[in-house]
């Protein structure tokens, strides 16, 4: 999916990925990040938000939530957006700050006092049970606790799995029984995914659920419960931040537009954030019917990636097909088409691929590098997807 943008706009990157497999540095399955890239990335991101007025919060899942790259981001964006408690858990130990937490997964009630303790910005709950576990533990550590309701209506788009959140309807008697708590305030809404890309359109549009929470701040606003927040989240890059202002949102969070592996960022080049990661695999066997097995590990269910870079020991790379795989199967190999007029690759040959991905549901290995775009790479030392050293 990002392979033509990334040998487009970040050649470097595929070429270090090439010389580190090739020298024994990092193993199949293995996913590399160029840092260099990742911090003009969130520069150009946080320069659009500050012209907005728009705060963001950056999302770190998809890169297996890598301290190298926590550290870089937070440079420019110093608070995060944790999906689950891992998360929150590797954002502290990289040093960053957590802005909210609990969204999309809520936090566990023994967790609670943990989590309260490293005093995030917000925490995201979706309904008053939840509320009144966040102001037990709130109470017992002696602080108030800032709190967003995830919101939903009955035509919002969500993906299963991520079920849940406070009906429209009820939205005032849940402001009502947060006023009855001692240790927390409601201070905004969220939901996700609140903007989402058309690739027939070309555009970045709003969906239902960012409707759903404007009509919440309405109806807060009148029940006298003043809306200090909004977050809405996906999709947030350079090109959507401004839509977001112009809704009055005041926080996004960028995940994707880190690594600049949008879908908006694979049809159109001239974004300001440059693509950030590649996938590091190698030819482990062929089939009789010439077609390669590649080592598997990191293929996201809905990466879809389309094309892979094949770098021979001797001759030019070129590119094979990613043949489609079922998501209900282990990805142990992935297999490429079978080359019609190139030479045939052979086992142990460097492969390199870019598509859209979620690091943290892999088994990968992850790497750092700095350097890469003055042609000098150095690998700051590989991690697994959750942040901890490989």
């Amino acid at each position: 999916m990002f392979l033509t943008a990334t040998t487009a706009r970040n050649p470097g990157l595929v070429d270090a990925a090439v010389g580190l497999h090739r020298a024994g540095r990092v193993p199949p399955d293995t996913y590399l990040i160029d840092l260099d890239a990742v911090a003009a990335n969130t520069a150009a991101l946080a320069a659009v938000a500050d012209a907005n007025g728009v705060r963001l919060w950056p999302v770190f899942k998809h890169v297996g939530r890598n301290p190298h790259v926590v550290r870089t981001v937070a440079e420019h964006l110093p608070a995060a957006a944790a999906i689950d408690l891992r998360g929150a858990r590797a954002v502290r130990r990289a040093g960053a700050r957590l802005g909210n937490v609990g969204h999309l997964v809520q936090i566990p009630v023994h967790a609670m006092d943990e989590v309260l303790a490293w005093r995030p910005e917000h925490v995201t709950v979706f309904g008053a049970e939840q509320a009144r576990a966040v102001s037990a533990a709130a109470a017992r550590l002696g602080i108030t606790q800032p709190l967003l309701a995830r919101v939903v209506a009955a035509a919002d788009k969500l993906y299963p799995g991520q079920e849940g959140g406070v009906p429209l309807p009820d939205i005032e008697k849940f402001a009502a029984e947060i006023d009855d708590l001692d240790a927390v305030r409601l201070e905004g809404v969220t939901s996700f995914p609140c903007l989402l890309y058309s690739g027939s359109a070309g555009t970045i549009a709003p969906t239902p659920n960012l409707r759903t929470l404007l009509t919440a701040r309405s109806r807060l606003e009148a029940a006298g419960s003043p809306v200090r927040a909004i977050s809405a989240p996906s999709v947030t890059a350079a090109a959507s931040i401004p839509l977001l202002a112009a809704h009055g949102v005041t926080h996004g969070e960028p995940g994707h537009a880190l690594t600049g592996t949008t879908p908006l960022h694979a049809a159109d080049l001239t974004q300001p954030e440059i693509p950030a990661m590649v996938y590091v695999s190698e030819i482990a066997h062929i089939l009789p019917d010439g077609r390669p097995a590649i080592f598997g590990g990191g293929f996201y269910p809905r990466g879809r990636p389309v094309g892979a870079l094949v770098f021979p020991a001797v001759g030019e790379p070129f590119t094979l097909p990613v043949e489609p795989a079922p998501p209900e199967n282990i990805d142990y190999y992935r297999l490429l088409g079978a080359p019609s007029s190139t030479p045939p690759p052979r086992v142990g040959d460097t492969v390199v691929l870019a598509f859209r991905t979620q690091l943290f549901v892999t088994r990968s290995a992850v790497g750092a590098l700095r350097g890469v775009a003055s042609g000098r790479p150095r690998l700051l030392g590989l991690s697994d997807t959750h942040g901890n050293p490989w």
